[in-house]
């Protein structure tokens, strides 16, 4: 006969963690899945060749500066090389984004996720903050990059002298694509259990809606409602953010609301879908 072990309770033995960390668990577990996929590491690779390309332009420009005619080194470059990798985002937040509360609520993990020591706050953060590196890695760190490159190459701070502000919009107008992207396609995650589903929702709103402004642009001749298109209120903030003459008649304060609108709308559906209890209505 076996003998029977000591089951009576027992001090637990282990380190206990502060509260509020447990979403870095989620984040390292999300950054480790999708880093091991060669199809996100493709993409994250090709995000980085306007890089090189534009340190090509840097380049010659400093060895040359005669082309700074046909290829100039001003804020207009930087602001054309943070709309150029807007690309590459879309591609990211489709790809990684997708399926972040997705292919749990498909799997029923929410219930186990909220039945831990986790606060929901926790959850959405540890999501949101999966999707943000993987935007930041495209938009906000080569940016900042190309900026430590003209500086390098041109062997000068006087660029930067001359344009005091290119940091501080380089930064502000990166980030500000980073998280508004990443609030819409997490609050779009939660709303179904797939993943395709939840892709073609976020591309149908890219697109639909710029279908619609191009439709109400010729119609009316005119455009101030550029509004209407996610895609174009960025190009109005970042118009204003470089200080570079505005592409549409939108007013920039227009543009701000819509987005902040999109921010607001994004946490309230987290809001309600993200429950340890599904509620049916």
């Amino acid at each position: 006969m076996s003998p029977v072990h000591d089951q009576s309770y027992r001090r637990y033995q282990g380190t206990k963690r502060p509260p509020g960390q447990a979403w870095t668990v989620i984040l390292r577990a999300g950054v480790r899945q999708f880093i091991s996929r060669r199809l996100c590491l493709g993409v994250l690779l090709a995000a980085w060749v306007p890089f090189l390309v534009r340190s090509v332009q840097i380049y010659a420009v400093a060895t040359y500066p005669q082309a700074a005619q046909i290829l100039p080194v001003d804020m207009k470059m930087f602001q054309n090389f943070v709309e150029f990798q807007g690309l590459f985002a879309f591609f990211i937040t489709i790809y990684v984004g997708a399926g972040l509360i997705a292919s749990d609520r498909r799997a029923n993990a929410l219930q186990v996720y909220l039945s831990k020591p986790l606060l929901r706050m926790e959850y959405i953060g540890g999501k949101l903050a999966i999707l943000a590196i993987f935007l930041a890695a495209v938009l906000v760190l080569p940016s900042v990059l190309l900026i430590a490159m003209q500086v390098a190459l041109s062997g000068s701070t006087a660029f930067l002298r001359a344009h005091l502000d290119v940091i501080p919009a380089v930064l502000v107008a990166s980030s500000l694509r980073v998280v508004i992207s990443a609030m819409t396609m997490l609050a779009l995650s939660s709303l179904s259990t797939s993943t395709r589903y939840v892709a073609v929702m976020y591309t149908g709103v890219i697109f639909f809606t710029e279908a619609i402004y191009n439709v109400l642009a010729f119609v009316t001749g005119a455009t101030r409602v550029a509004w209407v298109s996610p895609t174009r209120n960025f190009d109005v903030v970042t118009d204003a953010i470089f200080r570079q003459p505005p592409r549409y008649d939108t007013p920039v304060v227009v543009s701000v609301l819509v987005l902040l609108a999109l921010v607001a709308v994004s946490i309230s559906v987290l809001e309600r879908r993200v429950r340890g209890v599904e509620v049916v209505s």
